[in-house]
C-alpha cells in the first residue's frame, strides 16, 4: 500500500489535469517508462510551466523543451529516448520518456441542423468528438431525431448567444456554418469570427461565402482572423449527397487537428 508521501504527488497531478481539462487547455504529462531509477515518475507541463518531477532537474528541463516539439507534432502519443533530445545527459543514453497529450475530447459547434448539419452530427459522433447542434428551429433539434447522447442539441432564440456559449473558450473546438441562408450564416459567423477556434468552416459556393466575408469584413472584422476562415468548408471530394459532404468536412477538420495536408496518400507514387 502506497505511503501517503508517494501518493501525494499524484494527487497534485490528478488535481492538476482535471483543472486544465475543465479549463480547456492543453498540456503535456511525461513519464518515465525506462531507465536506471524513478521509473514511472511524472511531469506536468503546461504553457512552460511543470509540475511534478522525473527525478532529476535537468531531465526536467530538457522534457519541458521537448515537450514543445511533441505538441507541435500533433501526437496524441510519443516514446522518446532520453539521447535524442537531451543527448548531454549520458547517464540516461538509454532512458525512455513517454508523452501524452493531455486534452479535452475535441468538439464540434455545427451551426445548422439541415441535412447536412444532422449528417456532420452523426459522422462526428463517430469520430469520437462531442458535439453541439444549434439551430433556431425547435423541431429540427430534438431526441427523436439524435438520439445520441453525444450530441447536444440547442434550439436557438438567439443565434450569437447560443453559438457564443457553445464555442466557450474556444479550445479545442470546431465549428462548422451550415445554416440555411446568408442572413443566419452572417449571423453565426459574426459570433465565431473572433473566437480563438482550431477551426472554423463555412459551407456554401464561393460566392456565397464571399458574400459572408465581405459583410463580415465591412463590418470592422479582423482581416487575420478572416484568412483562417474556410470557405466554402470541406476537402474537394467531388461530394454530392449530404453524407458526402459531411465526410468531406469532418476530413478537413481532421486534416487541421492532425496537421495533415488533405492530399492523396498515393500522390507520391505517380509519375509527374
Amino acid at each position: 500500500m502506497p505511503s501517503a508521501d508517494n501518493s501525494e504527488p499524484s494527487l497534485s497531478l490528478a488535481a492538476s489535469i482535471e483543472r486544465l481539462l475543465k479549463a480547456g487547455d492543453t498540456a503535456t504529462l511525461a513519464t518515465l517508462i525506462e531507465a536506471p531509477s524513478n521509473v514511472g515518475a511524472k511531469l506536468l507541463i503546461e504553457s512552460g510551466t511543470k509540475s511534478g518531477s522525473l527525478g532529476q532537474e535537468a531531465l526536467d528541463a530538457a522534457v519541458v523543451l521537448q515537450s514543445v516539439a511533441f505538441l507541435n507534432s500533433k501526437q496524441d502519443t510519443q516514446v522518446f529516448l532520453v539521447k535524442d533530445f537531451a543527448p548531454a545527459l549520458t547517464e540516461l543514453t538509454d532512458a525512455q520518456v513517454l508523452f501524452e497529450r493531455i486534452q479535452p475530447e475535441p468538439r464540434l459547434v455545427i451551426c445548422g441542423a439541415g441535412h447536412v448539419g444532422a449528417s456532420l452530427a452523426n459522422l462526428a459522433s463517430l469520430l469520437g468528438y462531442s458535439s453541439t447542434l444549434i439551430d433556431d428551429r425547435a423541431e429540427f433539434v430534438t431526441r427523436g431525431r439524435f438520439p445520441d447522447l453525444r450530441i447536444d442539441l440547442v434550439a436557438a432564440e438567439d443565434w450569437s448567444a447560443a453559438v457564443s456559449k457553445a464555442i466557450g473558450n474556444g479550445h479545442g473546438v470546431s465549428v462548422a456554418v451550415v445554416t440555411r441562408g446568408h442572413s443566419e450564416d452572417e449571423t453565426c459567423m459574426r459570433a465565431i469570427v473572433n473566437c480563438k477556434v482550431d477551426y472554423v468552416g463555412l459551407i456554401g459556393s464561393k460566392r456565397r461565402t464571399n458574400i459572408v466575408l465581405d459583410r463580415l469584413r465591412a463590418n470592422g472584422a479582423d482581416e487575420d482572423q478572416l484568412k483562417k476562415v474556410h470557405a466554402p468548408i470541406g476537402l474537394d471530394i467531388g461530394a454530392v449527397t449530404p453524407e458526402e459532404v459531411a465526410l468531406a468536412i469532418m476530413a478537413e477538420i481532421v486534416a487541421v487537428r492532425r496537421g495533415g495536408r488533405g492530399g492523396s496518400l498515393s500522390d507520391s507514387r505517380r509519375p509527374f
